[in-house]
């Protein structure tokens, strides 16, 4: 068993604890009383430089605990005064230490968009997002089999969530592109084994179309890793550790946002090998998805399109 497949056993256990404690009519109810969700992909693209999504976060699989946050409310706005574009919240107890509490606090005190971050296996977990007050909502595609991760992509959009889609390789690029996302994460860490491989963002990067919106995940310690991406086109960061473990939450925001503010625009010219951002046509032989788990990631959509910017 995988690291991953440890995680979501443990989140599919709490997951039907919930269910049967607030039964999913009333879920939608009270996401429906929750207002609408802000449309974040134009805020996260934004037009200065690289900006950054910085995260409310207890404990790691990784490293274990790694700071106790009494309010997540006041963590946050002090993201927020530093400059962050969104705050993400981890809402995973387990291994991250998270609870949906704590994205009512977040939701309360800020006024960026607010990012639920867990493993979200079916759509009562969209339904919950939205109640809590989240704006954009994390799907991992290494979690999620290809019809399953098409079908809440669709929902997510439908609830009003912004879906952040995130993939660790090529071939999870190309499955996310199929199911139609339009945000989409590379994690530089392989959470089947916990590796970090600071290189994924730039080999994947180039094959993800321009208009779709790339977000740098994990592996970031400090400003000239967010210039490092920044030069690579990503258009945000997701940072979490060396905020929570810095001391100075705030400035730690503010010297991030500015290394990241020369993003490097990318060639538009045609690449070879670069994916489709077009979501497959129902019946459409020709635009077949890959189911998860399948080898050949050549059998999902294709056709040239452009790198990102």
């Amino acid at each position: 068993m995988t690291v991953l497949d440890d995680i979501v056993a443990g989140v599919r256990e709490d997951l039907d604890e919930r269910r049967r404690r607030l039964p999913v009519r009333e879920l939608r109810d009270r996401a429906s009383a929750a207002g609408p969700a802000r449309d974040c992909a134009a805020l996260l693209r934004g037009d200065a430089g690289t900006g950054v999504i910085a995260e409310v976060k207890r404990s790691s699989p990784s490293q274990g605990r790694l700071a106790d946050i009494p309010s997540p409310a006041s963590l946050a706005a002090a993201y927020e005064a530093g400059g962050a574009r969104a705050v993400s919240v981890l809402t995973e107890r387990r291994r991250f230490g998270g609870t949906l509490a704590d994205l009512d606090a977040v939701r309360a005190r800020v006024r960026v968009p607010v990012l639920r971050k867990d493993f979200v296996l079916g759509d009562y977990q969209l339904w919950e997002a939205r109640a809590h007050g989240a704006d954009l909502v994390l799907l991992i595609v290494a979690a999620l089999e290809q019809p399953l991760l098409a079908d809440l992509v669709a929902q997510a959009a439908e609830i009003g969530l912004t879906p952040l889609v995130e993939v660790h390789d090529a071939g999870e690029a190309e499955r996310a592109l199929a199911a139609g996302a339009r945000v989409i994460g590379v994690n530089a860490r392989d959470l089947r084994t916990l590796e970090v491989d600071r290189s994924a963002f730039g080999r994947v990067a180039p094959l993800i179309p321009e208009d779709v919106v790339t977000i740098a995940e994990s592996g970031v310690r400090g400003p000239d890793d967010v210039t490092a991406y920044a030069r690579q086109g990503a258009h945000a960061v997701l940072v979490g550790t060396c905020l929570v473990t810095g001391g100075a939450p705030r400035e730690a925001v503010r010297a991030l946002t500015a290394a990241g503010r020369d993003r490097t625009a990318r060639p538009t010219t045609t690449a070879p090998g670069a994916l489709t951002s077009v979501a497959p046509a129902p019946g459409d032989p020709s635009t077949a998805t890959v189911p998860s788990g399948d080898p050949n990631p050549a059998a999902a959509t294709t056709t040239a399109g452009r790198p990102h910017p």
